[in-house]
């Protein structure tokens, strides 16, 4: 049988998550797959929170040599994944191909494979995402395995939260879709992630080249309090911008969380300061990343961008699945 092989390649699970591997099982099921564990999901280091390097490795390695297994879930996200980036057999991934999907953290994982062996990889849900049933988030993975050009639509509802005297409460919001800022028509191929985690690959092999590209970013303001958050992400993508090889056609800024603070008028003073985002289509709003429900975005495919006026057209071309 077809096998989906969940993996901590960041963070560790904890043996509390049972409960979502057993509702994503059922997930994966009514599609067509079994859902397989790495060996090494529920393992900890002390103080890092997630199994050894050598044994992240093996999990990954293992997964991408099964012949069985034909999606790679990454279970969580984190700080670290980019220690095991150097001891990855390339070549061995390249030679057997998978659709890898997690976000968040992933991206460095996500990044690195795209750049090294030239394959599609996905940023999207990880094992919340898949035992959650939200029908956004699932359909849009499917459409990835349908292996179709899609186009990217809004959810019509948010789960958010807001933090107050140390408690958490949720909120379920109307979903007011995506916001131009700059209108536009660009093409290219789909660069992403985390913006802070891409950030930790500059200066690697494992960074890829910002040229002609549609530039899908977001990031996590959930450690952030007043306006700090606003500060630490102009400057990532100040620093992101500064590259050399930065020839962005488009860019399409994920949701951005309530605990972020983060306005419109905000987000115009950032893009305002930045040349190299001049006269290129831009948006804000995209269901992507750290927020509640999420599409399923291809890294290494190509995006057409339209903006024109207050419409907005955002068509995934899918080539491949991998």
């Amino acid at each position: 049988m077809k096998e989906v092989r969940l993996i901590a390649p960041s963070m560790s699970l904890s043996e509390k998550e049972e409960i979502k591997i057993s509702k994503a099982e059922e997930y994966f099921k009514k599609l067509g797959y079994e859902l397989t564990l790495g060996k090494h999901l529920f393992e900890k280091e002390a103080y890092f929170e997630c199994a050894s390097i050598k044994n992240r490795v093996a999990d990954l390695m293992d997964a991408f040599l099964d012949k069985n297994v034909e999606i790679i879930v990454c279970a969580e996200g984190g700080y670290n994944v980019n220690q095991i980036l150097p001891y990855l057999d390339y070549d061995v991934i390249r030679k057997n191909p998978k659709m890898i999907i997690g976000y968040s953290d992933i991206t460095a994982l996500l990044i690195a494979i795209k750049k090294k062996t030239g394959l599609v990889t996905y940023y999207g849900p990880m094992l919340s995402g898949f035992s959650s049933e939200n029908e956004y988030t699932l359909q849009y993975f499917e459409k990835i395995l349908e292996n179709k050009n899609f186009v990217i639509t809004s959810s019509e509802e948010i789960y958010d939260y807001q933090k107050e005297n140390g408690k958490i409460e949720k909120m379920i919001l109307k979903n007011e879709g995506m916001i131009p800022i700059q209108s536009g028509t660009a093409e290219g191929q789909i660069i992403g992630g985390n913006l802070c985690t891409i950030n930790l690959l500059q200066g690697t092999e494992y960074m890829p080249s910002l040229d002609n590209c549609i530039l899908f970013i977001e990031d996590d303001a959930d450690d952030f309090g007043n306006d700090v958050f606003l500060l630490e992400f102009d400057r990532n993508l100040e620093s992101l911008l500064q590259l050399l090889n930065c020839n962005i056609k488009g860019i399409v800024f994920g949701r951005f969380q309530l605990c972020s603070n983060m306005t419109i008028d905000k987000l115009k003073a950032v893009i305002k300061n930045k040349e190299k985002l001049r006269n290129i289509p831009i948006l804000c709003g995209a269901d992507f990343g750290h927020t509640n429900p999420m599409f399923t975005l291809p890294i290494g495919s190509y995006c057409k961008l339209n903006i024109k006026n207050n419409e907005v057209d955002i068509t995934i071309k899918i080539e491949k699945m991998i």
